[in-house]
């Protein structure tokens, strides 16, 4: 194949755009967890000239990969900013998490971007992983790009990569290349470029730089002609000019399907699917015109969010950061107006502005329409508020964090940073609220939760790295309660003598069970004042009490008990000798009444790719689960939902497993449902366990 010429950025004119109007656009890069985004963003920075070198994520050098956290495990884990100039047009690039884990920081992202682009791995087996990604994005009608990534290294053939991700996406896909190969020495095939199927030029991929223009390989032409004929029947779907041209087998002019291509794409009808090597800038060019020229403005994007700024100064805030040497960062999309340092907007003072570059900030002194910003020390504002100028107000369609399905029992190393833990997981969780802590009385703990170990681990990094505290994890314990099986009743007396007014209490009481999810009930029987109207209060005191913690360790539920008789001195007796004498009649009467453990048990509602369902089914029955039935998941095309009542025990790492037979995409919620009676080796287990800990 002959060299023709040097593709370069000017040498081709796309109409249907608005390039070098000045405007600033936000380009989200999402994807699943190592499909190459970080290298992509690198390649992206470097062919615009905003950095002189490329880094590589493997040696932790890359822009992406600055953050402490990402740099130890091997991964992004929170939003990444970077803004570039791109032939008189500046660009915010949000790289995000691709790990199921941390999509909230990807669903804030979307939210505010004027385009995705969803980069994914050249194979077809791989693609579900894009289902939930895909979803949020249709769901919010933002156009988006498919990157095809690592096309140097495919063994499937395109057309069956693009039916593969067809299946997983609501919208028309569009091929807007098709690959050239040639055979390796091995046997094998080998991508070396590419040809445009509108433009109908053909391109070898160079190792850096731009792509060379060559002569259409010969063997390519019938599949060439095939690929466009499929992209211009898509467009004319939507073109009735395009429609008739093609019935009448008249080739429509260039300028006529880069209109269609630019306004289908910003109306997300259509989703454009282009290949490239992100790690060798190969197809990062094509990828950048085709942004630069069908990227919606900021002003499109406010209307199709249903924003109305009425062209006064609004922003909202998408990430909240906080850094040692510059406090709280509010990361903020401007949709309208200006913002300057020292502005009064909705009675916030804008102080010190900064345009982020990876961890790099610069200080700005004002951010126009478009433009991300971070906003310095605005305590009030938090992630899905926008600042306007009437006050800070909650943006309706921001993502709402989802349900936590991982969960870890914390405890400082140190006593003596408690406070500075609860300081520090109040920061941890502003920046990212698909976390949450709670301190659970019942069982004494403070507990993590997020949406997974990794997620977890992370936070715990957090704690120890940008805040000084160590902190040890285990997991956490069940909430167990207890009841009786049968009733008793039992004669109680409370007797002390030590000089002066001693302390008398006698009491007879009937203890009898209730139906489960009753509680506990105390009735009052005392006739002909045998106990004074005013001791009885204390009485129920000391049963309450003593019911926090039966004979098996845990707190007693669904029993009754009644005070029918007793006698009383009337010096020596008071409430807290009643008192006292309650609590010795539980502790006898208890271990007479067949206690047993109750188990708390959750209505669990597990979603996964129908194809999954037999396999979420059996891991379900596995874990003591009851399967209720199944449905399809409401509003999710190919997707099931899995009822069952499992026993929160079983609850605790579940999510690996669902994971593991959902190639990651799976999740599930829950809700307390009852509590039910554990039996058997599992109950003796569970109570030596609880002696065990009670001894600790």
């Amino acid at each position: 194949m002959a060299d023709l010429k040097s593709e370069t950025i000017k040498s081709e004119t796309i109409t249907g755009g608005r390039p070098g109007s000045g405007a600033h656009r936000v380009v989200a890069l999402c994807g699943p967890y190592l499909s190459g985004k970080t290298s992509l963003l690198e390649s992206i920075l470097y062919a615009s000239g905003a950095i002189g070198r490329r880094g590589s994520t493997r040696a932790g050098t890359s822009i992406g990969d600055a953050a402490a956290e990402a740099r130890k495990r091997g991964m992004s884990t929170e939003i990444n900013v970077a803004t570039v100039d791109y032939l008189g047009d500046q660009w915010t690039f949000l790289d995000v998490p691709g790990s199921i884990e941390f999509q909230h920081d990807a669903f804030a992202a979307l939210a505010v971007c004027d385009a995705a682009v969803v980069v994914c791995e050249p194979s077809p087996e791989r693609v579900m992983a894009l289902a939930p990604l895909l979803k949020c994005i249709e769901d919010r009608h933002i156009p988006h790009i498919i990157f095809v990534n690592k096309i140097d290294s495919a063994e499937a053939r395109v057309r069956d990569m693009l039916a593969a991700l067809q299946s997983v996406s609501e919208r028309k896909l569009v091929l807007r290349q098709v690959p050239i190969r040639r055979p390796t020495s091995d046997g094998g095939e080998e991508t070396v470029g590419y040809v445009d199927l509108v433009s109908e030029r053909a391109y070898r991929y160079k190792s850096s730089g731009a792509s060379d223009l060559i002569e259409m390989p010969a063997e390519l032409l019938p599949r060439e002609t095939d690929a466009r004929r499929e992209l211009l029947e898509t467009l004319s779907e939507f073109d009735d000019t395009l429609l008739e041209q093609l019935i009448e087998d008249v080739a429509p002019e260039k300028s006529l399907i880069y209109r269609d291509l630019h306004d289908e794409f910003g109306a997300d009808q259509i989703v454009p699917v282009l290949l490239g090597a992100g790690d060798r800038e190969n197809g990062v060019r094509r990828l950048m015109k085709a942004l630069r020229h069908d990227t919606p403005l900021a002003t499109e994007t406010a209307r199709r969010r249903e924003f109305a700024t009425d062209g006064k100064s609004a922003a909202e805030c998408f990430k909240v950061l906080h850094q040692s040497h510059a406090g709280k960062l509010s990361l903020c999309r401007v949709w309208s107006g200006t913002l300057t340092e020292g502005q009064n907007l909705g009675g916030q003072r804008i102080g010190t502005m900064l345009r982020p570059f990876g961890q790099r900030l610069d200080k700005i002194a004002e951010a126009r329409t478009g433009e991300v910003v971070a906003l310095a020390k605005i305590d009030t504002l938090s992630a899905g508020d926008v600042l306007t100028a009437d006050g800070i107000v909650r943006a309706a369609d921001f993502p709402a964090p989802a349900p936590a399905v991982f969960v870890l029992s914390l405890a400082a190393k140190n006593r003596n940073d408690e406070v500075k833990l609860s300081g520090a997981l109040h920061k941890i969780v502003e920046e990212d609220p698909s976390l949450a802590f709670e301190a659970r009385g019942e069982t004494h703990e403070l507990l993590l939760k997020g949406q997974g170990e990794m997620h977890l681990k992370v936070a715990v990094d957090k704690l120890a790295g940008r805040y000084n505290v160590a902190v040890e994890t285990a997991t956490p314990r069940v909430a167990y309660r207890e009841t009786i099986q049968t009733g008793a009743q039992q004669h109680a007396r409370y007797k002390r003598q030590t000089g002066g007014h001693g302390q008398f209490a006698d009491i007879k009481v009937e203890i009898r069970p209730l139906p489960r999810g009753t509680g506990f009930r105390f009735v009052d029987k005392i006739v002909g004042g045998v106990v004074p109207r005013n001791f009885i209060p204390a009485v129920e005191e000391g049963l309450v009490e003593y019911l926090k913690e039966g004979p098996l360790g845990q707190p007693v539920v669904d029993l009754e008990v009644t005070l029918f008789d007793g006698q009383f001195h009337a010096v020596d007796s008071s409430e807290m000798s009643f008192k006292m004498a309650a609590r010795i009649a539980m502790a006898e009467a208890m271990p007479k009444c067949r206690p047993i453990l109750l188990e708390p048990v959750l209505k669990v509602t597990v979603t996964g790719p129908s194809e999954s369902t037999p396999r979420l089914q059996r891991l379900i029955s596995g874990r003591r689960g009851q399967l209720l039935g199944y449905d399809t998941r409401p509003g999710w095309t190919g997707w099931d939902e899995v009822s069952a009542l499992m026993p929160e025990a079983e609850i605790a790492d579940m999510i690996v497993e669902i994971r593991s037979v959902t190639q990651g995409v799976g999740t599930f919620r829950t809700e307390f449902d009852h509590l039910q009676e554990l039996a058997g080796r599992t109950a003796e287990r569970v109570v030596e366990e609880i002696r065990k800990h009670q001894a600790a």
